[in-house]
């Protein structure tokens, strides 16, 4: 039984974006549980500051050496192979797994060397004790990348063949991995304690998706050839994808930069807004993007445009049909979202404020950054990767400008919409480069369905809201239950509403999404009978 869930492939995006959103949703959960454990005993302070700032340097050295750089520059060339040869297909799989982890070996030996000075320049608003804490968590987390790139490359091959269980079910690992080092690390180790959970974490994540690599035939064999013809096809488009996450990941150092230099806490407190703004993105964007690449590529090598941009409209839709109604949740229900999460112990109600308003400026650009991301998979499927680099950079100046500008202003929250602004303007520019290319994108049936999801999102939103202050008067808002009620009775009232108006507009998107759910749940039963 488990090893047919383990190899159950997805032949829909919508069903493959069903499995990797169900796998998040947990993983996110327990991510969750991992940042209430880290509010309540440590708080908005020194401690949470310094270990968001010391995985900043794992983090960049893992995103401009392989993130998602592997998967866009992988697919298509093993896809190509795979058709042709499948020994070769593993023979470049080999080639790449080696390659990735020389290079963040390398990498991450550097990097040790001059942790230092690198967590100097990162945070230079922190004191030597913050300092030399940041130092020691980033030594012990660069065995996190090395892990995490191996991963990577086997992640991809699982793309290639839809199989999304495995993978989807790593970063759940993960995060359960970093919860144990808190509870039972942290009280034998100390602070460092959070890192071994981080390297045990990236192990973890690695070993859970060999057995579904090895179902599909994959064996490990040593080669290492920088000259063999594919593996560069590989490297030729992973570079321009290496530059785009640099770009990224430059607007989160020169982010923590300026944070370092406001109040204690302000780290951890935009980190802890982070999370909560990734989950709808994970729980959506990524799904739809991780589910949808596979499917770009394929077109893309037959030649058929008409395919990739039907297929590119019906996730759109999808994702604003999805979006948009949660984005207008979580501004609404923002205070009670963090109380609920992270609301314990030593994570006060300043932290608490600060929090909601910093998570509510950037769950402005959450549309936006869900449409980046299946904008980027069909540039990437035309082996377009520079034009995400030259949005990147643009992304990168407007985060820099806007930042230096509003932290003065607004502090942390400064922060938030610098990079909300960010995100909308790099997702409109890719937008035009993909419209170039293929010259249309359905733009009138995405309009339309937008017009219907905007309205049904507007009643959502009024519905929700009178709702909330009828159950404010009901329930004791002082009490975690409390906050806990009013959320969920007033979201789902408000969901039901949205559900009525999308019914009686007859938007198609919502009948996708159901009958997508109603064969993917009916398959994983009967698997599991």
């Amino acid at each position: 039984m488990i090893k047919k869930i383990f190899s159950t492939q997805s032949h829909t995006i919508t069903g493959a974006a069903i499995i990797l959103g169900g796998a998040s949703f947990l993983s996110r959960l327990i991510g969750l549980l991992r940042d209430r454990l880290f509010a309540h005993y440590f708080g908005a302070g020194d401690i949470l500051d310094a270990y968001y700032a010391a995985f900043r340097i794992p983090d960049f050295l893992f995103n401009i050496l392989l993130a998602g750089a592997i998967t866009a520059g992988f697919i298509p060339i093993f896809w190509e192979l795979w058709q042709k040869n499948k020994n070769d297909a593993w023979r470049l799989t080999n080639n790449i797994l080696i390659l990735t982890g020389v290079l963040m070996a390398l990498g991450s030996m550097v990097a040790f060397i001059c942790a230092p000075q690198l967590t100097k320049m990162l945070t230079p608003g922190f004191s030597a004790e913050k300092l030399a804490l940041t130092t020691q968590l980033t030594r012990i987390m660069l065995l996190s990348p090395i892990l995490l790139g191996l991963s990577g490359v086997i992640s991809s091959v699982l793309h290639s063949f839809r199989q999304f269980v495995a993978f989807s079910l790593a970063p759940l690992i993960y995060n359960s991995a970093i919860i144990l080092g808190t509870i039972f690390l942290v009280p034998i180790l100390g602070p460092i304690g959070l890192a071994w959970g981080v390297v045990m974490g990236a192990l973890l994540h690695l070993l859970i998706q060999l057995p579904a690599a090895i179902s599909q035939g994959y064996y490990f064999h040593w080669i290492f050839n920088l000259k063999d013809s594919a593996t560069r096809s590989v490297i030729k488009l992973v570079i321009p994808r290496t530059l785009a996450m640099v770009a990224l990941q430059t607007n989160f150092l020169v982010l923590t930069i300026m944070a370092s230099t406001l109040a204690i806490g302000s780290i951890a407190v935009f980190n802890l807004a982070q999370n909560l703004y990734y989950v709808p993105i994970g729980l959506i964007g990524q799904s739809f993007a991780l589910a949808a690449f596979p499917i770009f590529a394929k077109a893309v090598v037959e030649k058929n445009d008409d395919e990739l941009v039907r297929h590119f409209g019906n996730v759109v839709r999808q994702i604003l049909f999805l979006i948009i109604p949660g984005t207008i949740l979580l501004i609404l229900f923002r205070a009670q979202i963090v109380r609920v999460v992270l609301g314990s112990g030593k994570f006060n109600w300043t932290d608490t404020i600060l929090t909601s308003d910093t998570l509510a400026l950037l769950a402005i650009s959450l549309t936006a950054h869900c449409i980046m991301l299946i904008t980027a998979r069909a540039l990437y499927a035309y082996k377009d990767a520079w034009s995400t680099v030259w949005a990147g950079l643009i992304g990168v100046a407007i985060t820099v400008f806007l930042s230096i500008f509003l932290k003065n202003y607004w502090g942390i929250r400064g922060l938030g919409l610098a990079l909300s602004a960010s995100i909308i303007i790099q997702t409109a520019l890719l937008w035009v480069v993909l419209r170039r290319r293929v010259n249309n994108l359905e733009e009138g049936k995405i309009m339309t369905a937008l017009a219907k999801i905007s309205l049904g999102s507007v009643v959502l939103g009024i519905v929700a809201q009178i709702t909330k202050y009828g159950v404010a008067g009901v329930v004791d808002m002082t009490r975690w239950w409390g906050i806990l009620s009013q959320g969920l009775i007033c979201g789902t009232v408000g969901i039901l509403a949205y559900g009525f108006v999308c019914h009686i507009l007859k938007l198609e998107e919502m009948e996708l999404f159901k009958e997508s759910f109603k064969k993917r749940w009916l398959k994983i039963w009967h698997v599991t009978e």
